[in-house]
């Protein structure tokens, strides 16, 4: 069984708090493991919510300000000090590929990861898997910046009694998958028969930028949408003088794009309490909203139209299920 869950490591904006560290999000899926930018401190972030770098398959930068990418200088270290075996690519905005290298080089370190820099010259499919897509869209926020969705694809699910009835076992089931159709005992099978469509679950990250055409694309029909809040409505005029949003056009976005959960995240060190984002945005969106906090869990949501014992709900040892806090996190009310 899979587990699909957002570990979020920090969730201030410019300037990190006593409560809150400067961005991270780790979103496990399945067998991958995506961290979205890693801001300062990052690294002892993942050590306290259990999430090592052996597990980080891809990284998603969304722009070159500090609060999102200052971490990479210690990541990129860890990923040789520790060996990981595996290929990490990280994508970025190829405008920024100068910072990159600077932070990829910021100190003497003996350099053996398997470090991949994809650098995003243009909008579009940026990463293609046997299960899913990255696309990578541009933002409003005064630099270069991207947000991301990650699409998974299409698919079936079989069902065993139906299987069963019409004689499709062992190795048929996937001759069966792979042609459409099969002969079985003189009758001509179809998958169609014997399984279920299976709709690819959506998870986007729209951070640091204003309200724009690309933030819709990006959320829409989004099971998990992961969005910056910066300012509250009152402070609007501001809000998009630099570049930002406020909780209710996060809420807007959400509803306006049909997505199924909203996360609030990346608040400024102005505001001390999370209740006047989550009630802004619920004003405008009626799904479930959560404004989290560093070391909260969210898992995705269980997909539409299928029987729960088909769902993955399977959750990594160490961690609750659910969006909870980590004990050793605290914020103010």
């Amino acid at each position: 069984m899979s587990a699909r869950e957002l570990i979020v490591l920090g969730t201030s904006s410019q300037v990190p708090t006593r409560f809150r560290n400067h961005n991270g999000y780790f979103l496990r899926w399945d067998d991958e493991g995506i961290l979205f930018d890693p801001g300062e401190g990052t690294q002892r972030q993942m050590i306290f919510a259990e999430v090592t770098v052996t597990q980080v398959t891809k990284i998603c930068i969304t722009h070159f300000h500090g609060d999102h990418c200052l971490g990479l200088a210690g990541l990129h270290q860890r990923i040789s000090l520790d060996r990981v075996p595996h290929e990490i690519e990280v994508y970025f905005p190829a405008s920024g590929q100068v910072y990159y290298e600077r932070l990829r080089h910021a100190a003497i370190y003996h350099n053996v990861g398997k470090v991949i820099p994809r650098p995003i010259r243009q909008e579009g499919v940026v990463c293609k898997t046997d299960k899913f897509q990255i696309r990578a869209l541009r933002l409003d926020h005064g630099v270069e910046t991207f947000g991301y969705r990650l699409e998974e694809h299409d698919g079936r699910t079989m069902l065993p009694e139906r299987l069963e009835a019409a004689g499709v076992r062992g190795p048929a089931i996937k001759q069966l998958i792979r042609q459409g159709e099969l002969e079985v005992n003189g009758r001509v099978v179809r998958l169609e028969e014997v399984s279920v469509f299976k709709k690819g679950q959506v998870f986007a990250f729209v951070m640091d930028t204003r309200l724009c055409e690309n933030c819709f694309e990006l959320a829409k029909g989004a099971d998990l949408l992961v969005c910056e809040a910066t300012y509250l409505s009152d402070e609007e005029r501001e809000a998009r003088m630099h570049g930002h949003m406020t909780a209710r056009q996060a809420g807007r976005l959400a509803r306006e794009a049909k997505a199924r959960k909203l996360v609030l995240t990346h608040f400024s060190q102005r505001y001390t309490s999370v209740k006047p984002f989550i009630e802004e945005a619920q004003a405008e969106f009626d799904g479930e909203v959560i404004a989290v906090r560093d070391g909260d869990r969210v898992p995705v949501p269980k997909r539409q139209g299928l029987p729960q014992e088909q769902e993955p709900q399977e959750v990594p040892k160490g961690f609750d299920a659910g969006s909870q806090s980590l004990p050793f996190f605290g914020e103010g009310k």
